[in-house]
């Protein structure tokens, strides 16, 4: 089992876009096995301490394995929907990790 945190930080005033995208993607996880766990979007005030800036968005994602993440990944029904989340997501950080 491989489980994701991805940071997600999005264009000025493309909220809707972005919406669009998760709509079409997240539905998708699960014909490869995975699972959103938490989609969280944590309101201003919530960080009590940060290096970083806050993401508007933060997803925990869980994949029986490494493959099935990538194939999710290369889903070819998602490509159709990559452009929404070009126009819409500045910039992501991902972090993978393992159950301990």
């Amino acid at each position: 089992m491989i489980y994701l945190t991805q940071l997600i930080y999005l264009q000025s005033g493309q909220e809707k876009i972005f919406d669009e995208f998760e709509a079409a993607a997240i539905p998708l996880i699960a014909q490869y096995r995975g699972e959103l766990l938490f989609r969280i979007r944590p309101p201003e005030g919530s960080v009590i301490e940060a290096a970083i800036e806050s993401p508007y968005e933060i997803h925990f994602v869980s994949f029986p394995s490494e493959e099935e993440f990538q194939q999710f990944m290369q889903d070819e029904e998602r490509k159709k929907f990559l452009h929404l989340k070009e126009q819409a997501i500045r910039s992501t950080i991902l972090v993978k990790g393992n159950r301990l």
